[in-house]
């Protein structure tokens, strides 16, 4: 197991440095791919893949991601409006085939994925994109390998006994100082390379910091859902680790 989670975790950060590094339309299909791949993960685990109104959210998560690369940010907020309003129609219209939670979480799943996932492509467009989207992964991956070592090491106080009966409070705080850290030394390395991002160790670790909060939300909320759902992994993609949402 170990073995497979150490071959699979080296591919994912050989695909996802090499897509950073490229950016452009190999770094958007990657973040559409993965978007699409991780929404039917989500919704499978509700129950709604094999509901007609999951394909609508499928294909919307391709016209946003279309508006988010041909830079068209003006009709986005109209999109997610319009996307809404035709799942309400339907639910209306089609009245009793869907249930009300269904109709919301098809939307819920829309935004939960695609839409924020979309920001790592978004960050890379920036200026400073190609230095600030590596923050990303500091506070995802970085705040995970600090939470594991630090709560291995002095975790007494759990966080979320039901939930997650292994994560503690110092993991967490860990987790949130060691993304900070990592973060503030790569701003210092980089800073000679910044164009508009003022004191950079400063705001990258602040960033990394603030960055491994909303990480670790987002992994207790997909744990909250699986464990409501009773699954273990959201799929079984990648060896050792489960799915996209894993």
């Amino acid at each position: 197991m170990f073995f497979k989670r150490l071959i699979s975790g080296i591919g994912l950060l050989i695909v996802a440095v090499s897509a950073f590094y490229i950016g452009s339309t190999p770094l958007v299909v990657l973040s559409a791919l993965v978007s699409i791949i991780g929404l039917f993960e989500f919704y499978r685990a509700l129950g709604l893949d094999k509901k007609n109104i999951a394909y609508l959210g499928y294909i919307y998560s391709l016209v946003y991601y279309c508006l988010v690369y041909f830079k068209l940010n003006q009709y986005i907020f109209f999109s997610i409006i319009a996307f809404l309003m035709i799942i309400f129609a339907i639910y209306v219209f089609t009245f009793p085939k869907y249930k009300t939670e269904e109709i919301s979480l098809v939307f819920m799943g829309v935004v939960y994925i695609p839409v924020l996932f979309s920001y790592v492509y978004n960050t890379r467009t920036y200026a400073d994109g190609k230095y600030l989207a590596w923050l990303i992964l500091i506070s995802s991956w970085g705040s995970d390998t600090c939470a594991y070592v630090v709560g291995s090491l002095i975790g007494k106080h759990k966080i979320a006994p039901v939930l997650s009966p292994k994560k503690s409070v110092e993991g967490s705080i860990g987790g949130v100082l060691g993304a900070a850290l990592i973060g503030g030394i790569v701003g210092f390395i980089l800073s000679n390379h910044f164009v508009n991002i003022g004191s950079p160790a400063f705001t990258c670790a602040v960033s990394c910091g603030i960055g491994s909060v909303i990480s670790q939300v987002g992994d207790a909320l997909a744990s909250a859902i699986k464990r409501n759902h009773n699954i273990k992994d959201y799929g079984n993609l990648i060896p050792g680790h489960g799915g996209i949402l894993d």
